[in-house]
């Protein structure tokens, strides 16, 4: 366990960042990135980078084969609480399968169809868990899948 520090944290500046990272990574690809402005929590920025990027990953991974795909990320209140949210247009996923997403080594697609190690969404978890928030996930074969946590 590596030491925790709670600082105010811009998270549309960080997923802006981490966006250009990754469309750099792929120029060939042209990706609709939706970002909400002044989405602001505080966490541990290092920790909470390592899950936005996972999450982000999953999305520009799983949109790879749309022809128009697109990736928002916002916040929205529910229940009074601020849920922070990454959806996209991908493949998604049935939801019948949903309790298996956030195990370790967990595939709901074929390997040769999506590369990865299964252990994404379980660190992804284990940081937000960490940060006292919960993180759920729905899906639609075909259109997507939007997952979305809370931080305190």
């Amino acid at each position: 366990q590596s030491a925790f520090y709670l600082e105010k944290v811009d998270l549309s500046m960080l997923l802006q960042q981490l966006a250009a990272d990754i469309g750099q990574q792929h120029p060939a690809r042209s990706v609709d990135m939706i970002i909400a402005a002044n989405v602001v929590s505080h966490c541990d920025k290092r920790l909470i980078q390592i899950a936005l990027t996972n999450l982000l990953d999953n999305a520009w991974k799983f949109t790879g084969k749309v022809q128009q795909p697109k990736i928002e990320f916002g916040s929205m209140i529910a229940e009074g609480k601020t849920v922070l949210f990454l959806r996209d247009n991908g493949v998604g996923f049935d939801m019948k399968y949903v309790d298996k997403l956030f195990g370790t080594f967990q595939r709901l697609h074929r390997a040769d169809e999506f590369p990865g190690t299964g252990i994404g969404l379980a660190t992804v978890q284990r940081i937000i868990h960490r940060h006292g928030g919960r993180i759920w996930a729905e899906g639609e074969v075909g259109k997507g899948a939007v997952f979305y946590f809370t931080l305190p």
